[in-house]
């Protein structure tokens, strides 16, 4: 059985690398083959570390432009031949020359119900615009901003409170379970782009 190898991007704490890792990784033919960063300081590192997992450092100053930066990055995930690369709070755009060279396998996971706010700062335009459900998306990466295909979604009431503290831990918790299923249904190869509408994720059966 061949390995299904996850590279991960990160820039921030890496809780959503923790949950790929505690549900995922060594699993089901699943493994995370290596996390990159944007910022050498990022705590992802450190837990990728932890579980004897590659690193990579990818700073933006250390290259021309961010299109140089970005084919610095595919050159290095390709020589490590990865089936599936995962933005689990990586703050940077990726060019659109590195979404073509990937395209349909570059996930990422959104604190909304797209397409209601994308972009930064999700939480605090759901609570801006009073609306009194949000959640979270998963979805395929195109070049523009939160706009490719929908592949999960789960809705969140917004608490009455508008307090953004227990809306953020609700939504961290819903990311730490939407996005790991999302990456089994990939590797189990029961996700697909409908032929006909390009916008539309076919589930062939839902994976655990």
């Amino acid at each position: 059985m061949s390995v299904f190898r996850i590279a991960v991007l990160a820039s921030g704490t890496g809780t959503n690398l923790q949950a790929i890792l505690d549900r995922l990784h060594g699993r089901d033919g699943m493994e995370v083959n290596c996390v990159a960063s944007n910022k050498p300081e990022a705590k992802a590192l450190e837990r990728a570390r932890e579980a004897g997992i590659d690193t990579r450092v990818f700073e933006r100053s250390e290259h021309p432009d961010r299109g140089s930066r970005d084919a610095a990055i595919a050159a290095w995930l390709e020589e490590r031949e990865v089936d599936l690369i995962v933005l689990a709070g990586y703050m940077e755009l990726l060019s659109p020359e590195f979404v073509r060279r990937f395209r349909n396998r570059i996930v990422n996971v959104h604190p909304a119900l797209l397409p209601s706010f994308p972009g930064l700062d999700a939480v605090g335009q759901a609570l801006e615009h009073g609306v009194r459900v949000t959640g979270v998306t998963v979805h395929f990466v195109d070049e523009g901003v939160d706009s490719g295909p929908i592949i999960l979604q789960r809705p969140i009431e917004v608490p009455y409170t508008r307090d953004r503290s227990q809306l953020e831990d609700e939504i961290h918790q819903v990311e730490h379970e939407l996005l790991p299923k999302a990456i089994r249904m990939i590797a189990a190869g029961v996700v697909r782009i409908d032929a006909s509408n390009p916008r539309l994720v076919k589930v062939d059966e839902v994976g655990g």
